[in-house]
């Protein structure tokens, strides 16, 4: 399998640590190598957020991520921040409903969903998170839908057993949106 360098961003409160956590949840079950790496300012929610998980085959040498080969950004100030390290032939999803923008990069493959809208008008609110790792695996293929389930059903918490569907739904969502008006680049 592909190795991957993955950087979640935007700020807290959006749910970056958790999809986080699915991905590296779902290399888990995959049997894969991981890290999870979580980064937030101290003011927590409405502060900045960003997430480095890695996915490999080999044991991983930094859990950092400073040349992310996908990135997932929540916000116009994220996204502004990462786009230019990701490296060349890499994957950026963004959440459209926050980041009203086209990349100038062509060396990149770009996808723009609603995904916070998108969550509203189906009843999945603060689930935008989720979608945007649906989408991801439709774009790269790291996982497989069942693994990411399984990974929804370890990482909600116990005390919200209700949030394992939406998330299961949110998945399915992110994965078999199609919009025409996404960017062409």
């Amino acid at each position: 399998m592909q190795n991957y360098n993955i950087m979640l961003a935007g700020f807290g409160g959006q749910g970056i640590l958790f999809a986080g956590k699915v991905i590296a949840y779902s290399g888990l079950i995959d049997g894969r190598e991981l890290s999870w790496l979580p980064s937030y300012g101290p003011e927590m929610r409405g502060g900045t957020a960003n997430c480095s998980v890695c996915l490999a085959d080999e044991p991983i040498g930094s859990p950092l991520v400073l040349a992310p080969d996908i990135l997932i950004a929540m916000n116009l100030p994220s996204y502004e921040r990462f786009i230019g390290d990701v490296v060349s032939g890499g994957t950026v999803i963004v959440d459209r409903t926050m980041v009203d923008v086209c990349p100038t990069r062509h060396d990149i493959q770009f996808s723009a969903l609603p995904a916070t809208q998108l969550a509203e008008d189906n009843g999945l609110k603060g689930l935008a998170n989720i979608i945007l790792v649906g989408r991801l695996l439709r774009m790269t293929g790291f996982s497989t839908l069942e693994s990411l389930n399984i990974a929804v059903e370890k990482s909600v918490p116990a005390s919200k057993p209700q949030m394992v569907e939406f998330n299961k739904q949110a998945l399915t969502l992110g994965y078999e949106f199609l919009d025409p008006k996404e960017c062409e680049l």
